[in-house]
């Protein structure tokens, strides 16, 4: 399918807190990710996928040779949640939610390197971008990812979804974000990043965002959470929750960097309007009131390759609890052993009332570049031939 048959088709890009059909995740395999001995980071994985799994499928793409090992974690954790309550459904509907997906990948962040899903009323499709790692040659995070490139094209074709070539335009899933009425927020500093598009001015990359999401409107926010890695992708630092209405990750401490860098998205939001016209409601969730940061200890066991971003002692992560993911009937929001944990869940259990607040200790998701959001990729409600 080509660009231009999006507008003839009435495609759009569906807002995620709509009704999913699954979830896409990502096995994690990279030791400069994830460490060498992955056994802590891979129980958090199988923690986030069965939440999942119990109120949507979830497709988990992950090499044949791992499979009997994540079977056996996925299983017992899953065990362990069903004893102590965490889980209300039954064993064999989360175990039978989960389809295994066998693809080579360099990584796991799945919301940037599987496709993004529109609709109409009557079908899907997805769009393939290019990836480059965060920044190709200029900037990207690792050297080779030749296999994280052609995982959209790879899922679009296994499951029988119509693929939307976009391959010429640099983007990642965490770099946009929709309402499903039209409206895409977006970061100044990941957009016209120098390792994204360089040749392509503002006016252009807007214009073909529009054109390739069946959108109305973008509304371009200057930046996103400090010491982001990927160029302050947009999913760090600000969510719609429902139309015209949205959190932002905020700080009141005037002598923290990123007090400048969330006050410069309020002044934005406060005179802006969304597709429709209509004024945007944001409510702030502070982020950690400790900044969460690399130590020394948290190094022995990462493995680099050449030409991979590093960590080093000191290093300010970039902790949000704006990188929750929301599901059916679930929200899985990261927490940080912080004093503002426990507002953030309260801020989000008002918003969404309806569904289950589900918490993951996030900070070994955090030292492997991203959290939960970033681990996600949402596939709308549609008629899948696998689960029939």
């Amino acid at each position: 399918m080509k660009i231009s048959d999006i507008e003839k088709l009435g495609l759009y890009m569906p807002a995620e807190f709509g009704r999913h059909h699954g979830t896409i995740m990502i096995w994690p395999k990279r030791p400069g990710s994830w460490k060498k001995d992955q056994t802590k980071v891979r129980k958090i994985f199988a923690d986030i996928i069965t939440d999942i799994a119990e109120v949507e499928k979830l497709y988990l793409i992950i090499k044949t040779e791992d499979l009997f090992d994540a079977h056996k974690i996925i299983s017992d954790t899953c065990d362990e949640k069903l004893a102590s309550g965490r889980l209300l459904s039954s064993r064999f509907n989360i175990i039978n939610n989960i389809k295994y997906l066998d693809f080579d990948t360099d990584d796991a962040w799945a919301r940037d390197t599987a496709p993004t899903f529109l609709v109409n009323d009557k079908s899907i499709a997805g769009v393939s971008w290019k990836f480059n790692a965060w920044g190709g040659e200029y900037d990207g995070l690792y050297k080779d990812y030749d296999n994280d490139a052609a995982l959209a094209d790879n899922i679009c074709k296994d499951l029988g979804i119509e693929n939307i070539d976009s391959k010429d335009f640099v983007l990642e899933g965490g770099s946009i974000h929709s309402d499903g009425e039209g409206t895409i927020l977006v970061t100044e500093a990941c957009l016209l990043s120098k390792g994204r598009n360089p040749k392509l001015s503002k006016e252009e990359i807007e214009e073909r965002l529009l054109k390739t999401l069946g959108a109305k409107k973008v509304i371009w926010l200057k930046n996103g959470i400090y010491n982001d890695e990927t160029n302050e992708h947009i999913d760090n630092i600000c969510a719609f929750v429902e139309p015209a209405k949205l959190v932002l990750a905020w700080t009141d401490d005037e002598s923290d960097p990123q007090y400048t860098m969330s006050k410069s998205c309020m002044d934005i939001l406060e005179k802006e309007v969304d597709a429709k016209g209509r004024k945007i409601e944001v409510i702030k969730i502070n982020i950690p009131k400790n900044p969460v940061c690399v130590r020394k200890e948290d190094l022995k066991d990462f493995i680099f390759e050449e030409g991979e971003d590093t960590r080093e002692v000191g290093e300010r992560l970039a902790a949000s609890y704006i990188n929750f993911y929301i599901c059916n009937n679930k929200i899985i929001m990261p927490l940080f052993e912080d004093e503002n944990d426990v507002p953030a869940i309260h801020t989000l259990h008002k918003l969404f009332p309806d569904r289950r607040i589900v918490t993951i200790k996030a900070r070994d998701l955090l030292l492997g570049g991203g959290n939960i959001h970033c681990l996600t990729q949402q596939i709308p409600e549609y008629k899948s031939k696998f689960f029939e």
